[in-house]
């Protein structure tokens, strides 16, 4: 296809550069473009590597659905993303966020299954941060209408991947028992209610303690991540557990497994231990990477243990597995309109106050899932920090700030 206007944005070039052989699609000229307000990260780094700007409206493409978003999900991956610290970083500049909900707004040729107007949540490999989205239909599925935008931006990762862990992998059933790492989080919250719909089955809740008191009914059994918590497992249940979820890494890893009983499964679904500053540590990496269990297969087969590892968007983005996911999306909203489970929010934040968010997670202070809330209006102090750039992210950088300087005043929900 020919290339229409007089430049090409640098978005449509990045377009091409990561797809080659695809032609890029029709870019409006400047004059009569469809801008829409995105969270854009310039450079990997602190805080101040993010900055909300104004972006090219996307257009859906063969097989996508094109979403007006209302909220957006934010989690421990995507500080990860921003720091560096993860395997094949995307290229930059780039709009972070994998998950998103909203109104159906069109939809691409060869697109079955969702109409103009479905109120929906999706999964999006990048770019969720946004007003607008565009997705393979295959990673989009329709809200319940009792289901808010907030709690369906809070339910499609988190509890997805607490099923497949439990479910898929380690085969939860009656009477087993179950430790959880980061128990008050997005995933841990998850967790604890899809325990809660097996008989008998004992959940070992591991949080800070400031979460104590807003989590405690969630679990059984509820410790400090500051205390020698294998030796409190281990009095309550001698023989140890049957299941561990892991989210840490480092040194949670050895303790994981030793606290493993035989035919027992450890999953590690994340390594935040690794996350330490607002930017990427080498040390921090160094210290988890040494204090990481060497695995020794012999020593598996004989104690009857299983070690496994789980990624939710690689099994969709690189994997190809939709199909599944697909199949435990539609058990999870069954337990969704049986009551049995409902997303926990921890607090609404605008696009303007994504930094603001993100400090808040990497403090340990949420209590379920930080959503980013496109239609809310930012705090003045939080907005005048966020200003606009160009869609490059062409700024001089902000020197460092202590973010306790800044008054917070999100809206709890």
């Amino acid at each position: 296809m020919a290339k229409e206007g007089a430049d090409m944005t640098e978005e449509t070039q990045f377009m091409i550069d990561t797809n080659p052989g695809k032609e890029p699609e029709h870019v409006e000229s400047s004059g009569d473009a469809k801008e829409m307000r995105a969270v854009v990260l310039a450079g990997f780094g602190g805080l101040n590597k993010l900055r909300v700007t104004k972006k090219a409206m996307p257009e859906p493409q063969d097989g996508e659905v094109k979403i007006r978003v209302k909220a957006c999900g934010l989690n421990f991956l995507d500080l990860m993303v921003r720091q560096g610290s993860i395997d094949n970083p995307p290229k930059l500049p780039i709009v972070p966020g994998f998950e998103c909900s909203g109104i159906v707004e069109s939809v691409g040729e060869n697109t079955a299954g969702f109409e103009i107007g479905d109120r929906v949540m999706a999964f999006v490999n990048y770019n969720a941060w946004a007003e607008v989205v565009c997705t393979p239909a295959d990673f989009v599925y329709k809200m319940p209408e009792e289901m808010s935008f907030a709690e369906a931006a809070a339910f499609s990762l988190n509890f997805v991947a607490a099923y497949m862990m439990l479910f898929e992998v380690a085969n939860l059933r009656e009477g087993m028992s179950v430790l959880v790492h980061s128990a008050g989080g997005g995933v841990g919250q998850a967790v604890a209610q899809l325990c809660s719909t097996v008989p008998n089955v004992t959940v070992f809740g591991i949080a800070s303690c400031s979460k104590h008191a807003a989590i405690r009914d969630s679990v059984t059994h509820l410790f400090d991540r500051n205390v020698d918590y294998m030796q409190e497992v281990q009095k309550i249940s001698p023989e140890g557990v049957d299941i561990v979820l892991d989210c840490l890494c480092g040194e949670n890893t050895a303790k994981g497994l030793t606290l493993l009983r035989p035919l027992g499964t450890y999953i590690l679904y994340g390594a935040s231990n690794m996350v330490t500053g607002e930017t990427k540590s080498f040390f921090s990496f160094a210290k988890s990477w040494w204090q990481v269990e060497k695995v020794n297969p012999i020593k598996l087969y004989e104690e009857n243990k299983v070690i496994a590892g789980f990624s939710l968007l690689n099994l969709l983005f690189k994997h190809g597995k939709c199909n599944l996911v697909k199949s435990v999306m539609d058990k999870l909203l069954c337990l969704f309109d049986q009551k049995k489970i409902k997303p926990v929010v921890d607090s609404l934040w605008a696009l303007e106050e994504v930094k603001e968010a993100m400090q808040r997670i990497h403090d340990r202070g949420n209590v379920g899932k930080l959503i980013l809330d496109v239609e809310k209006s930012p705090t003045p102090l939080m907005a005048s920090d966020s200003t606009e750039t160009s869609e490059a992210g062409e700024e001089e950088e902000e020197p460092e700030e202590d973010n306790d300087s800044k008054e917070r005043m999100p809206f709890i929900h």
